[in-house]
């Protein structure tokens, strides 16, 4: 098949972030495109098995979240907003310089049709604020909860549960004012930096990243979003992507017994990120469950299951990993701490959810489970035993959760996001205006100085 022309995507080196990219990539190049995937290193095996080409970040944007001691050393030390802010900074801020010469390079030494991004690499912020006629178009995808400042949306990662009416858009708009200009100013200010430092400008604040992009297409459907009234008009919902297996998944010794089993299963995930340390969810939910009528499906994320096998009670069954396209249909409730695909998986499969919420986005996943009533948001990372016992119990016996769960699935049922990436991508490359000489921007001094602006009230948007 001809080649009709080179898309690059860049990928947040995430597991999480990498995966759906990687089956957008994938798609792309089974329709004709030669596809460049710019991420981590560890991910270029994933990102080749897939037919892609892939080209490394590097420095400090080539993190490795399975030792989150690498890029976020003081993790413990912050939590809700200030935590919030924290990670922000260490894996959407800091990479921004690095990201955007790799990103550079790329592009002054290719001619590029269309940049697909992840919503939350934001190397290529400096790149959308050239003039559209210098730049290739770029589309940004969403593979977490919509970070957009909205009247009608608190803040993300605030905690502050959803509302409606007058009161709660002041509430809104007083919690945006706090954020942008007390909690995230100096995060703003290091922003503008970085992107200064790479050719580019600031326009708005820099969560707003969503708004920026010429189109961005949120990977997940509008029925698990809240209502906006002032939503940008390039964002648009394109449902869930699944994420690209590398090999298959081996079934266990046990699973024909499972199957056989009529008990309901639980399945518990602390997802293949957050999973280090099983004390958060995983040890609780066998405690919890030992003695409930159910079958208890762990899956550990890759991390070791040994002695998990050793202190699991009779009704467990243990496992690194599951092929979920097989397991999800014969289970009842997925116990999780709120990863945005994870929970995308499950409500594709109409399985109700009990989210402990983790870090990063989980929070704002799990408000969204209970907010919609497809599950119990328990809202802490470390639940108790008791806790999740009566989580579940009530999912099992208050058919409101599964009716909201098997709901959900057929609304996400009703989407096809290839067909939107695909539709997306050919009008906006029709409709945008090119000078392809000036397409190449120049690759930034990644050992430039730190020279941020002042902290001052006239260097916020």
């Amino acid at each position: 098949m001809t080649a009709r022309g080179l898309i690059v995507v860049c990928a947040t080196p995430m597991g999480g972030h990498v995966g759906p990219l990687t089956a957008v990539g994938e798609h792309l190049a089974s329709q004709g495109w030669r596809v460049v995937m710019i991420t981590g290193s560890r991910f270029a095996h994933q990102v080749t098995a897939a037919g892609l080409e892939h080209v490394a970040l590097s420095g400090v944007a080539d993190f490795d979240e399975k030792d989150p001691s690498t890029f976020t050393p003081h993790l413990d030390r912050y939590r809700g907003l200030r935590l919030s802010r924290y990670q922000v900074e260490q894996t959407f801020i800091q990479p921004i310089t690095a990201q955007a010469a790799t990103l550079a390079q790329v592009l002054a030494e290719n001619e590029v049709s269309a940049v697909l991004t992840d919503g939350t690499f934001a190397g290529t912020l400096p790149l959308i604020s050239r003039d559209p006629g210098s730049r290739p178009p770029v589309i940004g995808l969403g593979v977490m909860p919509l970070a957009q400042t909205s009247c009608d949306v608190a803040p993300t990662n605030s905690g502050l549960p959803h509302m409606a009416g007058p009161l709660s858009r002041l509430r809104n708009r007083l919690a945006h004012r706090m954020v942008r200009h007390v909690l995230f100013r100096a995060t703003q200010r290091l922003a503008r930096h970085r992107i200064e430092e790479s050719g580019g400008r600031l326009e708005g604040f820099v969560l707003d990243f969503s708004a920026q992009c010429d189109r961005f297409l949120q990977l997940g459907p509008a029925e698990f979003e809240y209502a906006r009234r002032d939503l940008a008009p390039t964002t648009a919902f394109a449902g869930p992507v699944t994420a690209r297996r590398s090999r298959p998944v081996p079934q266990p010794t046990w699973w024909a017994e499972m199957l056989a089993d009529p008990r309901p299963v639980i399945h518990v995930t602390q997802g293949t990120l957050d999973n280090h340390d099983l004390t958060q969810l995983v040890e609780p939910a066998l405690e919890a469950l030992a003695d409930s009528p159910v079958q208890i499906v762990v899956t550990t994320g890759g991390a070791p299951a040994d002695e998990l096998v050793r202190i699991a009670p009779e009704n467990a069954r243990i496992a690194e990993y599951l092929d979920y396209e097989e397991l999800l249909p014969r289970t009842s409730i997925m116990v999780t701490n709120g990863g945005f695909g994870g929970v995308m998986t499950a409500l594709r499969h109409g399985v109700p959810l009990v989210v402990a919420p983790g870090g990063e986005d989980k929070p704002e996943v799990a408000a969204r489970v209970g907010h919609f009533r497809v599950g119990i948001n328990l809202r802490t990372r470390r639940p108790s035993p008791q806790a999740l016992r009566d989580a579940v119990d009530a999912v099992l016996s208050d058919t409101t959760f599964a009716d909201s769960a098997s709901a959900m699935r057929d609304a996400i049922a009703t989407y096809d996001p290839f067909a939107v990436i695909d539709t997306e991508l050919r009008h906006l490359i029709q409709q945008h205006p090119t000078d392809p000489p000036a397409h190449a921007i120049s690759a930034p001094d990644t050992d430039a100085p730190d020279t941020a602006a002042p902290d001052t009230e006239e260097n916020l948007p």
